[in-house]
């Protein structure tokens, strides 16, 4: 494998370094990103600074909207998207078990399904893409990501239940011909990105993005015959286009082709002392005595985007514009578990029609219609202990609707948006049913110093039970109920935040702010480890109770100039109504997390030191976890709750002319969760057998690997001035 990353690095790197020849341009090059600073690029230009902070909360937008930039994203080694939260307290990112490697984030306490992912405003992330999206997005493609809580937009649907997280990638415009990055971990994870913008003349721009990563030496760093992290490989390239017409038209389109190998689960010792993988070729059930046989996953995802925007206006000063956003993706996943296999298709489509006009300053409209489309394709076998089943079939998926959308601006002092949409929605076998969802956001300033929002709506999405939940396959419990149903989900979300911006500090940018929001769902799939012994049970909330309230204070101050500080802490109350058992809190949801991130830059930016602690609050764990002991034979979760812990994580950063040189490491207090791999037992010849109906590697809520070191490097050549 080692090989293999290596010519590939080198086959991007020549590749896309030969393409980085641009035509000069006058003028002055303009940083927003902060992570420059006042120095000549490698083609002495004139490089300009306007200071931007690494997280910061939106003063202008009417949605409470957390911003990560350029720079935050610089703060770590932010290798994916998964990994560009840790300084943030709204979202908590976890592993969805401790085989796959697949990441999911937590917004207003719950899953990420439920909150609505976008890429330059376009819905991604849905179905077979979810599990490990986060993932297949390079940090170092974005320029920064929003976090809007609450009810958002209706203009990009009603998926969006706790929030939507839009990301925006480099632009085709960019005055950075040539921008790499890479970086290596002390587990042997490398990290390899490249980007070109090219201008040619100026109405085409264009941007190539490559990445690759992988690691190369497994590990089993708590001795448990199980991979920490699997082995994988992961190629990704992208192609971003912008042409903008004399008229004021503009058109963008792109492709983007991805492939990931992973390979967990198992990692035992053969005759000879070599490592032995999970093979799911050979893999049996009921394997034959003295042979090793390794239980594991091997799971190859694939999938291809297409887009295309267009934005025409219909008067010269742009009040009146319509717009047209298409978008086509297909995801293909081959997964295997032990003896089980999932190996499904997914073909989305979605439409976007839109017509804008702004009467006035105060006044503006936006109406259109949409659609979206998903088909499934599926391969279901689950054979385990206890359990031998298939499903396999199409099911087709449509929602259409129209939307409209008001705003209205009294000056700085006031706005509103009210956006009401109605959707049909269709599913294979079912009638067509309509949903009616009103959303409502405000914003007022009282005085400069004071920012009142106020947001609710309704949300509305289609439920993938088993994708949603991909861990239920890293165990040996029998699934029962609905978890191949595709019930329509539905919830309420109301909030507010008050933001007091306080006359103290270096820099404009002291507040402190307070947000409260409540989401209550009419209807849930609910996934069930509780209602019978070495099942996971999937049913419909069908009128009961499932309800998370969040709560959320940050501070941020520059005490003294290019010195920032950070602090926020979130605590949430989460409930749901379980078979058998009435209102109890949701399990594995943690209770509270408290971030506090420190920066300091010296003069010019030369040195740039980042420094992160987090305070992880407990949750309530499973009732069969309860009498779970530890080598001493003590009660591992008194009270059934995990143990709060901290972590920490820093790096330093060195920069020169054209070139950033940075080190740094994660989880410094070194605390990893304890027995990740529940219910196998030891057989006869010593090696763990997970063959048993109460195996379960996806009870996971906390770190699964212990201190991690990073070192990489960022390169940028800049165009001449």
């Amino acid at each position: 494998m080692k090989k293999t990353l290596l010519y590939i690095i080198a086959v991007l790197a020549t590749g896309v370094g030969m393409s980085a020849q641009v035509l000069d341009q006058n003028g002055q090059v303009v940083d927003t990103t902060a992570i420059y600073g006042e120095r000549a690029d490698s083609l002495d230009a004139a490089v300009f600074v306007s200071n931007q902070a690494g997280n910061y909360l939106s003063k202008i937008k009417a949605v409470r909207t957390e911003v990560i930039s350029a720079a935050g994203l610089c703060k770590m080694a932010c290798c994916n998207l998964a990994e560009s939260f840790e300084n943030s307290a709204s979202v908590t990112v976890g592993y969805s078990d401790a085989v796959t490697g697949a990441r999911q984030i937590r917004l207003l306490g719950l899953s990420g399904v439920y909150t609505q992912m976008l890429d330059e405003n376009r819905p991604v992330m849905r179905g077979l893409s979810a599990p490990f999206g986060l993932s297949y997005v390079p940090g170092q493609w974005l320029e920064s990501i929003q976090i809007a809580k609450g009810a958002s937009s209706v203009i990009n649907g009603v998926e969006s239940m706790t929030g939507q997280i839009n990301m925006e990638h480099r632009k085709p415009t960019d005055e950075k011909p040539l921008f790499l990055n890479a970086a290596v971990m002390s587990d042997t994870k490398m990290d390899f990105n490249i980007a070109s913008a090219l201008q040619m003349g100026y109405k085409w721009s264009t941007i190539l993005l490559g990445h690759v990563s992988g690691n190369i030496a497994p590990h089993d760093m708590n001795n448990d015959s199980f991979l920490d992290e699997p082995k994988m490989l992961q190629l990704n390239f992208a192609n971003r286009w912008l042409y903008q017409a004399d008229n004021g038209m503009q058109i963008r389109f792109g492709v983007r082709a991805l492939q990931d190998n992973r390979l967990g689960g198992q990692m035992l010792k053969g005759e000879n002392g070599e490592h032995v993988f999970y093979d799911k070729d050979t893999y049996s059930l009921m394997p034959k005595p003295g042979t090793i046989d390794p239980w594991g996953s091997d799971i190859l995802n694939r999938s291809l985007n297409g887009y295309f925007k267009i934005g025409l206006p219909l008067n010269e000063d742009g009040s009146q514009n319509i717009a047209f956003v298409g978008d086509y993706s297909y995801q293909d996943m081959d997964a295997y578990f032990g003896s089980t296999k999932y190996i499904a298709g997914q073909h989305s489509a979605f439409g976007n029609l839109l017509y804008q006009n702004e009467i006035n300053e105060s006044h503006k409209f936006t109406v259109g219609a949409s659609a979206t489309y998903d088909r499934y394709d599926e391969d279901f076998h689950r054979l385990v202990v206890l359990q031998n089943v298939t499903d396999n079939g199409i099911t087709n998926m449509a929602v259409g609707g129209f939307f409209g959308e008001y705003t209205f601006h009294s000056g700085e002092t006031f706005s509103a948006i009210v956006g009401l949409r109605e959707d049909f929605y269709k599913k294979t076998g079912d009638k067509v049913v309509g949903r009616f969802s009103p959303r409502v956001n405000l914003k007022y300033m009282p005085v400069e110093e004071i920012v009142l929002r106020a947001n609710g709506g309704r949300g509305v999405r289609y439920s993938t039970p088993l994708i949603d939940n991909i861990g239920v396959f890293s165990t040996g419990k029998i699934f029962a109920g609905d978890y191949n149903e595709h019930i329509l989900e539905d919830a309420w979300t109301f909030g507010g935040n008050v933001t007091y911006y306080l006359p103290f500090g270096a820099s404009s940018n002291t507040y402190i702010s307070v947000d409260y929001f409540r989401t209550q769902f009419t209807q849930q799939m609910v996934v069930d480890y509780e209602h019978f012994a070495n099942t996971i049970d999937f049913y419909a909330l069908d009128g009961n109770r499932s309800f998370t309230d969040n709560y959320q204070l940050d501070f941020s101050v520059d005490p003294v100039e290019r010195f920032n500080i950070t602090a926020t802490f979130r605590y949430t109350n989460a409930k749901i109504e379980l078979a058998g058992q009435g209102l109890v809190e949701k399990p594995m949801t943690s209770r509270f997390k408290g971030v506090l991130n420190l920066q300091y830059a010296t003069n010019l930016n030369k040195w740039i030191f980042d420094f992160t602690a987090s305070v992880n609050g407990s949750c309530r764990v499973y009732n069969f976890m309860e009498d779970m002991k530890d080598a001493d034979g003590n009660l591992m979760y008194k009270d059934g709750r995990t143990p709060v812990y901290p972590l920490l994580y820093a790096q330093v950063t060195r920069r020169f002319k054209g070139w950033d040189v940075y080190i740094g490491a994660e989880n410094l207090t070194n605390f990893t969760q304890k027995d990740v791999i529940l219910g196998a037992v030891k057989g006869q010849d010593g090696f763990i057998n997970p063959r048993q109906p109460s195996f379960d590697a996806s009870c996971i809520w906390g770190p699964l690997m212990g201190i991690k070191a990073h070192v990489g490097f960022r390169f940028t050549l800049w165009k001449k001035a």
